[in-house]
């Protein structure tokens, strides 16, 4: 009798324990499937940077004198645009930022008079020629140009030199190299300085004004146009743009002079023109708006790649 209770506990021993190895072998079974990739569902694909402005083609049917173009990685310093990106051209308002800039980095850290606080807005939104003027008096008339020259880095910017106009702050000649430059200048705070830096490019940011014949005037001029209106909004809406244009059909070529530069805290692209005046100030304006449509990294539409993942074993 003693025998056989001891086989009958026996056998329901090893059918309890068979039963609790079953379940643990199964486990290392599945484990050991997982981890050869069989049963892992495929990992979500990693969102794109978002969209930025970069080095690429561009391609323009261009008709005119001039026609460059350069662009500035403000995070590497590195500079790309079209061939000629070193060669000049007059810089028009564009300058105005300069000497904005230059009057509030001599100011230090006194407050601003209310007088050349309304200057520098009208020049800048409303590129008011008169209020760039009296900034231009204020910061010492040629030694700005010099002074931007130095403290910005420029190595193709040279006083203008157009029979008849030698001094006009307009025609002071600079290459769209120099001119992405002088945007990062003013970006980094090295042209304003660490107080008034934020100030000026709010004020870039709130040009106002379009090519209508209506917001121009004969000394000033609506302003926001040109590569602004290349860049969509998944651009725009990573925060304020900051721009300066320059614009004025001159007597003394028959053409128009347009300039187009435009900072934000990852980029500074400058588009600059000559073109016969029968072409319009809007030839201008859609011109370095195409420039800037053309360098948005990832184009609008563009399919997301998402990567293959290797196919496990089942």
């Amino acid at each position: 009798m003693r025998s056989r209770v001891t086989l009958v506990l026996a056998v329901v021993a090893v059918l309890l324990g068979g039963g609790l190895l079953v379940p643990a072998a199964y486990a290392r079974l599945a484990g050991d499937d997982a981890a050869s990739g069989g049963s892992v569902a495929a990992p979500a694909p990693t969102p794109p940077p978002p969209p930025t402005l970069a080095a690429g083609p561009v391609s323009v049917n261009f008709k005119g004198e001039f026609f460059s173009w350069a662009l500035m990685d403000r995070e590497t310093g590195e500079i790309s645009g079209a061939k000629n990106m070193a060669s000049t051209s007059s810089t028009e308002s564009m300058i105005k930022a300069w000497f904005a800039a230059d009057y509030l980095r001599r100011l230090g850290d006194k407050p601003v008079p209310a007088e050349r606080k309304k200057q520098i807005s009208a020049a800048i939104r409303n590129s008011d020629d008169d209020a760039a003027n009296a900034l231009y008096n204020a910061v010492g008339r040629a030694e700005t140009i010099n002074r931007m020259t130095s403290t910005c880095e420029l190595t193709d910017t040279k006083p203008g030199n157009v029979p008849g106009y030698v001094g006009w702050w307009s025609f002071t000649r600079m290459s769209p190299r120099d001119a992405v430059r002088l945007g990062d200048c003013i970006g980094d705070g090295t042209a304003a300085g660490p107080k008034w830096t934020n100030y000026l490019l709010d004020e870039m940011s709130k040009v106002k004004g379009t090519t209508a014949a209506k917001d121009q005037k004969a000394r000033s001029g609506g302003g926001r146009w040109g590569i602004i209106d290349g860049l969509p909004q998944s651009i725009l809406s990573q925060g304020p743009v900051s721009i300066k244009n320059g614009w004025t059909p001159l007597n003394y070529d028959g053409n128009w002079h347009v300039n187009c530069l435009a900072v934000t805290d990852k980029w500074s692209l400058a588009v600059m023109l000559r073109y016969p005046q029968k072409s319009g100030l809007d030839y201008g304006a859609q011109t370095c708006a195409s420039v800037a449509s053309q360098l948005v990294t990832p184009q609008p539409g563009a399919a997301l790649k998402v990567p293959q993942q290797p196919v496990g074993k089942l």
